[in-house]
């Protein structure tokens, strides 16, 4: 049996694109409902999985989208639904079963998928004793926010060395 992946991805572009990109999510949940089975967009080549399960549309938050992938996020499926409407996203991804948590961001048809190593993960450690998890000489409830810090830390330091090589570039 599969381990779940779960994704959270916005898409970000003109209003009809989206509007598009709503009504895409909206039919493939009807049909996994009617099939029991994953669903790939009609113009997705059927050749590598990412098919999407469980697929939940916040309608709060009409761009945003929830659902589950089989071990691993589809970011290859969703370039493919961005370039197809001519948007962006950014996908946030979990399977903590196989230390998987990352965030990809697909802006002006460059893709960046920055995630956790398996080191990071030992950056951390469960009490059973609390029943807290120990990180930095602090306790927390969850490992989910120690897991956020350290994925926005690694966000930061790409966002910091690309800028550090474009600076070395210009001169």
């Amino acid at each position: 049996m599969a381990n779940w992946c779960n994704n959270t991805v916005v898409f970000a572009g003109k209003p009809e694109a989206i509007r598009q990109i709503q009504q895409l999510f909206k039919e493939m949940a009807e049909q996994e409902q009617k099939e029991g089975c994953g669903q790939l967009p009609d113009f997705v080549a059927d050749s590598n999985g990412g098919y999407f399960f469980g697929i939940y549309q916040d309608y709060d938050n009409t761009d945003t989208f929830q659902y589950e992938t089989k071990w691993s996020p589809n970011t290859e499926v969703l370039q493919k639904i961005a370039e197809h409407y001519k948007v962006d996203f950014t996908q946030d991804y979990e399977e903590l079963g196989n230390c998987v948590f990352g965030r990809a961001t697909f802006s002006d048809r460059l893709l960046t998928d920055i995630f956790l190593e398996y080191e990071d993960f030992e950056q951390f450690e469960f009490d059973e004793e609390t029943d807290t998890y120990q990180f930095e000489g602090e306790e927390y409830e969850s490992d989910y926010e120690i897991l956020e810090t350290l994925l926005e830390r690694k966000i930061e330091n790409q966002f910091t060395n690309t800028n550090i090589q474009n600076d070395e570039t210009i001169r």
